[in-house]
């Protein structure tokens, strides 16, 4: 089998890992090496660099051989499927070429477990020391750390790519038991402590020693797969945070279940995937990251699952109408983040232009601010929109009319992911 039938095969095992939307590297150009990460082929992929540009990334398995069988996954050892491996030279070779040629600006690199944990990652060190060393790449490189390996693997791993992430996939230890049973929780949570540790050590030698290599530096992530359990929101959501606040991870990454294998504890495979329900925890992920939220404010043991019909922040809203109107000249910044249809932005702006005169409705919108949805919530100067009269229903009627031109063509650009 020649490179290019292996890249046909490899890339396409891993279009469903959709933990590689955003870097949030920073390596910049280096004497004697070639690539950063400042800066139509198989596998291609698109991600963000640390000043919000967007750059390409060679998506692909070290290997689709697998003796894990996980009922889930298109490369688990029962399914019928054509199976190849690249060489670590292989690897090297195809992704420098695919830079030299301005196809790629980077790679993320994942892999099926070929004989064992250690054995898998073995090779993966070894592709990504040719690039570094051999080839001199100096470019975005994220890769999978694979539950089960060495500690000491683990660094050296962390020590060649910019990223690591370890994987959970599913949200609950009773949902791993049934679908992934030669998986663990303790195997999958104990190389996230490690990669956290081992990345706060970094940084602390780097105060000392500026040359010190780093480890890791974009720090790590992982991805759930919704929709394969049942496994509600309210879960998810409290997982998540739990995540952010224990392991200090970057991103949690949400995959919608994609039905491609026939397994009487799964859903079909006519059925479709939970495109929109993605969405909605992916708004909810933005709000516990950058607005103050918690997962306990937007869900609870009574509502555990988001309304579709209208985002996050606009149902925690309708259902805590005593926090509003919210007066923008003089409303804190973090009570201007609870605001629907108000930004980090659009907060800020206003911050800053109400110290130069008082804001009217008016400005809001010059400022950022969606007022198709904020407009139920705020006032400016002591007045609302004009001609306001509304009850809980009617702001409701009116959130879900805002928002329903917006899903077509969210379910359009999230189906892309695995077309």
């Amino acid at each position: 089998m020649d490179v290019l039938e292996k890249l046909t095969i490899l890339t396409d095992a891993a279009k469903y890992d959709a933990a590689c939307t955003s870097s949030g590297g920073s390596r910049t150009s280096k004497k004697g090496y070639i690539g950063n990460t400042s800066t139509a082929m198989a596998g291609c992929c698109h991600t963000f660099s640390a000043d919000g540009r967007c750059v390409t990334l060679l998506k692909v398995l070290l290997t689709n051989r697998c003796v894990y069988d996980c009922k889930y996954c298109v490369n688990r050892r029962s399914n019928e499927t054509k199976r190849t491996a690249f060489t670590p030279e292989e690897l090297a070779d195809l992704t420098i070429n695919f830079y030299r040629r301005n196809y790629i600006e980077g790679l993320f690199l994942s892999s099926g477990v070929f004989r064992s944990p250690d054995y898998t990652t073995e090779l993966m060190i070894q592709a990504l020391s040719l690039l570094r060393e051999k080839h001199r790449f100096n470019g975005y490189i994220h890769a999978k750390a694979i539950p089960g390996t060495a500690p000491e693997l683990v660094e050296r791993l962390g020590f060649l790519a910019d990223r690591l992430s370890v994987n959970i996939e599913l949200p609950s230890e009773a949902g791993l038991k049934t679908l992934a049973p030669d998986k663990t929780k303790g195997a999958i949570l104990a190389p996230m402590r490690q990669i956290q540790t081992r990345n706060r050590q970094s940084r602390e030698e780097l105060v000392k020693y500026r040359h010190a290599p780093r480890f890791a530096p974009a720090g790590q992530s992982t991805q759930l797969i919704v929709g394969a359990t049942q496994d509600t929101d309210f879960h998810i959501l409290r997982l998540t945070q739990g995540l952010y606040d224990r392991y200090s991870l970057k991103r949690v990454f949400y995959s919608a279940y994609v039905p491609v294998t026939e397994h009487a504890l799964l859903p079909a495979k006519d059925v479709k995937p939970p495109l929109l329900r993605e969405h909605r925890l992916y708004q909810a992920d933005w709000l516990l990251r950058f607005y103050g939220f918690r997962a306990d404010e937007l869900l609870d043991e009574k509502n555990q699952d988001f309304d579709t019909r209208v985002d996050p922040k606009c149902s925690w809203a309708l259902a805590h109408l005593e926090f509003f109107p919210v007066e923008v000249n003089t409303a804190a910044y973090e009570t201007l983040l609870r605001i629907p249809g108000v930004g980090v932005t659009s907060a800020r702006r206003i911050l800053s232009a109400r110290r130069v005169g008082p804001l009217h409705i008016d400005n809001l919108k010059k400022l950022g601010v969606v007022m198709k949805r904020a407009q139920y919530f705020l006032t400016a100067s002591g007045k609302m929109a004009d001609g306001f009269r509304f009850t809980p229903d009617s702001v409701l009627r009116g959130l879900i009319a805002a928002e329903q031109p917006l899903l077509p063509q969210q379910e359009m650009v999230q189906l892309s992911l695995f077309s």
